[in-house]
């Protein structure tokens, strides 16, 4: 879920983070699901930080995308309207580029 410091797309499916789109939460998800695989997430991510090995680091990777996978941020999209996935793309080469130039006036 995005912090709300940071812009979100018109249509709720991206948040900006230095001129980057990356993809929400799936809004469809139940809270206690969404808090529970968020938990997951945290603890795949300290995972990581704490990892021992080489092993150990890409278990712990797995996990981080296996929790983003299951919260919608990766992985398959969780609208059904065609749109293509933008994620990781620079606003200006997506069909947010106009919102993204508004930006610069608020």
């Amino acid at each position: 879920m995005a912090s709300s410091s940071y812009p979100v797309t018109p249509d709720g499916r991206y948040f900006l983070v230095k001129d980057r789109l990356w993809r929400c939460t799936n809004p469809a998800l139940p809270e206690a699901e969404r808090v529970a695989r968020v938990k997951d997430l945290m603890q795949a991510r300290a995972a990581v930080k704490n990892a021992k090995t080489e092993d150990d680091v890409r278990k712990a990777r797995d996990r981080v995308q296996a929790a983003k996978v299951a919260l919608g941020e990766r992985g398959p999209v969780w609208w059904n309207d065609g749109a293509p996935d933008v994620n990781r793309h620079h606003p200006k080469n997506t069909p947010y580029a106009a919102w993204w130039r508004s930006l610069a006036g608020d």
